[in-house]
Order: C-alpha cells, then structure tokens, then sequence
C-alpha cells in the first residue's frame, strides 16, 4: 500500500502491572522488535509499566534489566526502543516513568542508538522546564506524539487535534528542530473532536496545521515569541510528519500491535 510505518506500538509492562510475567513481557518485546522490522518501522515505543507493587527502585531495576536483555535484539534488527514516559496526573497506572527528567536518564544511562524516548507532548507540552531539556530531548527523541489539550492533562481528557486545544505545541516542535531532531512527529489525537470530524476531516485540518508550521518555519520562524531574527538551525522536513487520528485502543501483545501509519 505504500505506507511508511514511523512507529509500533507498544512494548513493555515488565513491571507485571498488567498481569505478565516479567520474562513474557521480555519475550513480547521481542516479537514487537522483530514485527518492527518486518514493517521496517524505525522504532518501538516502551510503557514501562505501573509500579505494580514494588519500590519505584525495584521497577526502576526491572526496566533496566529488560532493556538490558532488549538492547542487542533491537540493534540486530536496527530498530530503536522508545521509552515513554506519562504525566502521573493522566496515566498514572500505564508507567513509573512520571518526568522527561527521569525517562531521559534512563536512556542517557545506556548511551546507545538503539535505547531513546518517545516524547508526548500531549503529556508534557507545558511542563515546568521543558524548555531547558530541549537540547536533550532532541539527543535522546526517537518519536514525538502529537496531541492537543486544553485544561491540565487528566485521565478522562480528550486527545484533541492540533490545533484544537491550548498547548504550544508549534513553538515546541520547533524548538525541537531547531535543536537538531529529525525523527517522525506522529499525530495522535482521540476523543469526541475526532468522532465529530471524522477522520478525514481531521487529516485535513492536521494537514493545514502541518503546512502553516513548515511555512512559517521556512519564513524564519514566526510563532508565539514573534519573527526569528535569524533563520531557523534546522529545516523543518513536512515527510517528518505522519498522521494516525482516532487510532485503536494500544493493546500489549505483539499478535496485536497497532502501527502508527502514514
């Protein structure tokens, strides 16, 4: 069909969270890793799981054991494992990994091409700081997600459209760019928007969005803190972006992965 795979998702929960065992979800993780390749999908994206019982140390351990035993597995097949880190106050059981500051020692610690992180800025497009761990996260990103919101991120909120919500998201894919990062944005919204608008309509609206963003960056950087008085560090590639609206529920074993599409 021609389409380019930017992402699988997902692997992981080796924190027994979801019921498996911690060598199940090892081998899972390995099935994803060979899927990826077969799709040649860059990356697989990592839920680390809740803490499911143990110490934040002990889950800590648990994730660096697997990633261990995953490393070499993901450098034979050249595939990235994207660790994700989620905002407690959204999905509090789907990860440990609860601040970028975390997620990104975790990977920094491993300092190897195929341990990297998947930023998701429906997530952490406001979070205190972010600004000034630009330069790393755009080291470290494998994948960005993107999403809209407005309000604080809250379990039941709506992954709205781009555009559709209040966070800054373009000032921040840019500061991404221009910081170096050239891996995939994957557009993620879901939620009743998406239902109202179908997913034409929000391919085309996200289109428009994408479109203004890489124009404007073209300009020499027009957004939130005005006109760039020199040119942007970085070109803001539109084949960078792929879109995936009112995507299926991510579900954990490999037979089931859901592939974020062009």
């Amino acid at each position: 069909a021609g389409v380019r795979v930017s992402s699988l998702q997902w692997a992981g929960g080796f924190t027994g969270g979801d019921g498996r065992s911690f060598a199940e979800s090892v081998d899972d993780a390995v099935e994803a890793i060979a899927a990826a390749a077969t799709l040649a999908a860059p990356v697989v994206v990592i839920h680390t799981g809740c803490r499911g019982g143990h110490t934040r140390s002990h889950a800590a351990r648990l994730l660096g054991h697997a990633l261990e035993s995953l490393l070499p597995v993901a450098s034979r097949a050249g595939v990235a494992l994207a660790v994700k880190a989620v905002h407690p106050t959204a999905a509090a059981n789907c990860g440990f990994l609860a601040g970028l500051d975390e997620a990104l020692e975790v990977v920094e610690r491993f300092d190897a091409p195929a341990i990297r992180l998947a930023l998701d800025l429906w997530h952490f497009a406001h979070e205190p700081g972010l600004t000034a761990l630009l330069p790393r996260l755009a080291r470290a990103t494998a994948v960005v997600q993107v999403a809209d919101r407005c309000g604080p991120s809250a379990a039941d909120a709506d992954r709205l459209p781009a555009g559709h919500g209040a966070l800054p998201l373009e000032s921040v894919v840019l500061d991404l760019v221009e910081h170096g990062y050239t891996g995939a944005f994957e557009f993620d919204p879901v939620g009743e928007a998406v239902e109202i608008l179908g997913y034409e309509g929000v391919w085309r609206e996200t289109r428009l969005v994408i479109d203004a963003w890489a124009d404007r960056h073209a300009a020499g950087r027009v957004g939130s803190r005005g006109f760039a008085s020199q040119p942007p560090r970085g070109p803001l590639q539109r084949a960078q972006f792929r879109g995936t609206a009112g995507a299926a529920a991510r579900r954990s074993h490999a037979s089931s992965h859901t592939g974020s599409t062009g």
